[in-house]
This record gives structure tokens, C-alpha cells and sequence, in this order.
């Protein structure tokens, strides 16, 4: 029997890595918020992979409890992740992927275009979304893992903000309002680079968003995590001193008067 995986949060993503990874030969051992990880950890103390599939919210709680045996054999697999994320962990280099396909409750997996996969266990997990018709492709360098975290962050956090404003799917957002998708991106990736204290090639990102709208067209702009997003990059903005007038303007119009709007 091959060596086990340890699943860290049984969620929808979660469930399809599980199934790919039974399905490659690999035991998969889930740990829940009610689970025994003193009891899981003495069982399995050195697993082939601990998968951290928990929503983006819960992942520094995670990382900061998760028991020693395990830190260097972290998977992440998390939406708006970045290198300081595991860093400030001081976790040796994970398997990172970024995910390019969706899962929604009772719906198989949608793909908009391969996930890229950075790290040690790359290798099982393009072969566990293989075993499940989900292309994956593994990524050469640290460098190259960046480059995809940062355009998967630009096309969620564009898509989703601009949305805000512009409501419809992500071929609407670019056909109808490309002018404010770029001014929304450009000011993301001020943001990312500041994050990550890199420089990027930005019609190269932006033509990376666009090849994933086009994976999806009908894909809708705005979910319900979006203010929170905005929010969220305007909080580094001010701590990065970046002026981002457009996400300013659409957090004034569309989040801020939204709050302040009378009880029905």
C-alpha cells in the first residue's frame, strides 16, 4: 500500500483531491475540526503529503498549529496565496498548486485551464487530477510557482472587483468594459508586487487573466467573497501607500454605500 495523504479540511476542493488521490493508490486520511490530531499525527507521522485544503480565512490558523512531523510535507491549494503566506511559517518549500478549476456543490468540476503545481509532491497530484480528467501541469522553478500565484490572484481579484460595478460573467466584463478590468488589474498587480517584492511583466499577467476568462466565458464576476476581497486590498494598498484610485472609487460607490444603506 502506498503511503498515506492527509487531507486538512474536507470542503468541495477538498473532496476532489481526495478522490485523485485514492484513485492514484494513496490512502487519504481526513482531519476535521472535531478530529483527535494528537491521535491522527501518532498514527501517521510521516505522510506522503498533508494536503491543507481549508478555506483562505483558516489557512494561517492552520499553518500556525500544525504539528511538526507535518511542516515539511505541507500541500496548499488556496485562492489569493503568496510565498510570505507559508514563509511567515517558516515552512520548508510545500507543494503549491493553483487551482484553475471550480467545484460547486453538486456539480462536477468546471476547468477554465491546467492548474500549474510547484514542489515536492507535484508529481501526485497531477497525477491525481489526471486519474479524474482535471489537467495539471508541474512547474519548473520558485520563480515560475510565483508568476502563476500572482496571475491567478490578478484574474480572481479583477474579476470579482470589477464586478462589483459591472455585475454579469468575466466575457462581459472584458468585451464591455475592458478600460476599468485593466485599470483594476494594473492596480492589482501594484499590489501583488508589493506583496512579493517582485516585478512582473503586466500585459504578460493580464494576458494570463484573460486566457482563464476564456477557459470559462459564461464564469460570473462577482461572488459573495468579493467586497470582502476589496477589502482586503485596500488594506495593503494603505499599509503599501499605493494610491489605487479605481478600487477607492468602486469600494465608495459599491461597498461603502451599500453598508450604510437603511434596514428594509
Amino acid at each position: 500500500m502506498k503511503n498515506p495523504v492527509v487531507l486538512v479540511g474536507v470542503g468541495e476542493m477538498g473532496g476532489v483531491f481526495a478522490r485523485g488521490i485514492l484513485r492514484v493508490g494513496h490512502p487519504v486520511i481526513p482531519v476535521t475540526r472535531g478530529s483527535n490530531l494528537p491521535e491522527i499525527v501518532a498514527a501517521y507521522p510521516t505522510p506522503q503529503l498533508v494536503l491543507v485544503s481549508v478555506a483562505e480565512n483558516d489557512l494561517h490558523t492552520t499553518l500556525a498549529q500544525l504539528p511538526a512531523p507535518w511542516r515539511d510535507r505541507v500541500g496548499l491549494l488556496q485562492n489569493e496565496l503568496l510565498p510570505r503566506d507559508w514563509e511567515q511559517h517558516q515552512l520548508p518549500q510545500p507543494t503549491v498548486i493553483s487551482v484553475w478549476f471550480e467545484k460547486k456543490k453538486g456539480q462536477d468540476a468546471k476547468v477554465l485551464i491546467p492548474s500549474p503545481v510547484f514542489g515536492p509532491q507535484a508529481g501526485l497530484l497531477v497525477a491525481a487530477l489526471a486519474a479524474l480528467d482535471i489537467p495539471a501541469v508541474t512547474l519548473n522553478t520558485a520563480d515560475d510557482l510565483c508568476y502563476e500565484l500572482v496571475r491567478k490572484n490578478v484574474y480572481i481579484l479583477t474579476t470579482n472587483i470589477s464586478g462589483l460595478v459591472t455585475g454579469g460573467n468575466v466575457s462581459e466584463l472584458w468585451q464591455q468594459h475592458q478600460e476599468l478590468a485593466r485599470q483594476v488589474a494594473n492596480e492589482v498587480i501594484d499590489i501583488q508586487e508589493w506583496l512579493t517584492n517582485r516585478t512582473f511583466d503586466r500585459e504578460r499577467l493580464i494576458a494570463g487573466m484573460v486566457e482563464g476568462m476564456e477557459g470559462d466565458p459564461a464564469h460570473m464576476c462577482m461572488g459573495r467573497s468579493a467586497p470582502g476581497r476589496l477589502q482586503r486590498a485596500l488594506r495593503y494598498a494603505d499599509e503599501a501607500k499605493l494610491p489605487v484610485p479605481a478600487l477607492r472609487d468602486i469600494y465608495t460607490r459599491q461597498v461603502k454605500t451599500q453598508s450604510r444603506a437603511p434596514c428594509q
